[in-house]
């Protein structure tokens, strides 16, 4: 189906409300006026259900299979799966199942990138934005990350970054990309998918569409598996088409061996951060933009807020907020190939929700660091480093290690564990660290 077919559509039913689903029924609204909403949410209270037109009929608490089955279109969350027996009998009737990106596609009319992988999506989404803005574009952010797609369709824009989950390209046939991006795959959503492979096939999807396809030279699982795409790799190595080279002594972020700047100059840490760069780069060329303009963004780029962000850097001393690092996987990935002048003091605990944290041990042992260990599980970490040291509270560990930080030195909060003992959410405790950040490094 494509926008043409919106002359056969009378009856649409959204499923799932959230902010996803009223931007559905926002967008029904002002461009398909025509139409009938309806709304199912199994909860029994769904949030945004005030926010709801008054001519939108809601069902909650759960499923309507009528609706269902009678509608011309249904457009699922993605939080919702396609294997859900009521949306497989619905299929069965032949009933149409989309996602809002779906939708997005049927309307949009001017170029499309869009990211996707198992981590870093957010941080690649982001800064391609700036960069593209920096170059004088307007551009829409959003997607997985932000604003809802739809609700950038009414915006004046010359490009549009989205960033995909595996869930939004399920639902996802039609989007036509003019570059397109899978940056890793790693475990993930395994209650949702048959494995791996299931996971992968559905992170593909956002190749089927586009015409630059962009790749990670380093793991094989992103490249796409029709003959005949576009490739562009990055990876750190120098045969990537966007890698690293060593130019007049040092680290160079290049394009097909040509250098672009040192690897020095960013202000970004960690040489995850560097793969992600490097995306960017090769995201911004596909779609003939010249990224050079855009440098001096790039160079002061400090990243998301709780990603890996330079919250204070102060007499040689660097202050890194991570909060979002509620796992082990995204602490192994903040300190892979860290470099740190001077010591490490790595902020780790909370509530660890039954994870086995000895994969550390191994990421931590050839680091100048200082394991400074707090909150409800904090005694898990200390067999994790002979530097362990335990702490009530964060306030506590700033507290302590302040005096003696010297410049080269980074303190870092990548606790590994979520939040709920000590803050509302990760947000909060990483908005907690960064004031924490202002107060005792100026």
């Amino acid at each position: 189906m494509t926008a043409k077919g919106w002359q056969h559509i009378h009856q649409v039913v959204v499923v799932g409300l959230g902010i996803t689903g009223l931007s559905v029924v926002n967008y029904l609204k002002r461009h398909q006026p025509s139409t009938s909403i309806k709304v199912i949410d199994t909860r029994s209270t769904p949030p945004g259900a005030e926010k709801l037109p008054n001519d939108v009929q809601l069902h909650c608490g759960g499923w309507q299979q009528a609706w269902l089955n009678d509608a011309d279109l249904i457009v699922v969350n993605p939080g919702i799966a396609l294997a859900t027996p009521e949306l497989q009998l619905a299929i069965e009737a032949g009933v149409p199942v989309v996602g809002d990106i779906e939708l997005f596609a049927w309307h949009v009319e001017k170029p499309v990138i869009a990211i996707t992988g198992s981590n870093g999506k957010s941080t690649v989404t982001d800064l391609t934005g700036e960069m593209a803005k920096a170059c004088g574009l307007k551009v829409g952010v959003g997607g997985n990350i932000g604003v809802p797609a739809l609700e950038l369709i009414d915006q004046d824009n010359d490009l549009y970054v989205l960033e995909l989950s595996s869930f939004q390209l399920e639902t996802t046939s039609s989007l036509e990309l003019v570059a397109a991006a899978f940056l890793n795959l790693s475990e993930d959503h395994m209650d949702r998918y048959h494995g791996m492979e299931d996971y992968r096939q559905a992170k593909l999807r956002i190749f089927d569409n586009a015409k630059y396809c962009v790749v990670n030279l380093q793991d094989e699982a992103t490249y796409p598996d029709q003959v005949g795409k576009v490739l562009v790799s990055f990876g750190l190595d120098p045969k990537a088409d966007f890698g690293l080279v060593t130019h007049q002594g040092a680290e160079w972020l290049a394009q097909r061996n040509t250098p672009i700047m040192p690897s020095s100059e960013l202000t970004l840490v960690g040489r995850h951060n560097l793969a992600n760069v490097l995306v960017v780069l090769a995201l911004l060329d596909s779609a003939g933009i010249d990224y050079k303009k855009a440098l001096t963004t790039l160079r002061n780029y400090s990243g998301l807020t709780h990603r890996c962000q330079v919250v204070a850097d102060n007499q040689g001393i660097k202050w890194i907020n991570d909060s979002k690092a509620t796992n082990v996987a995204s602490t192994l990935a903040a300190l892979y190939g860290l470099e740190c002048g001077g010591s490490l003091y790595l902020l780790v605990g909370g509530v660890g929700k039954g994870a086995d944290f000895s994969d550390l041990k191994p990421a931590l042992a050839p680091l100048p660091v200082e394991l400074c260990c707090f909150g409800r599980d904090a005694e898990q970490f200390m067999p994790l480093h002979p530097s362990a040291k335990h702490y009530d509270t964060m306030q506590d560990v700033i507290a302590d290690i302040a005096p003696r930080l010297k410049s080269g030195d980074m303190v870092m909060l990548s606790p590994a564990c979520a939040s709920f003992d000590q803050f509302s959410n990760f947000m909060a405790r990483g908005d907690a660290f960064a004031a924490l950040a202002q107060q005792y490094a100026f």
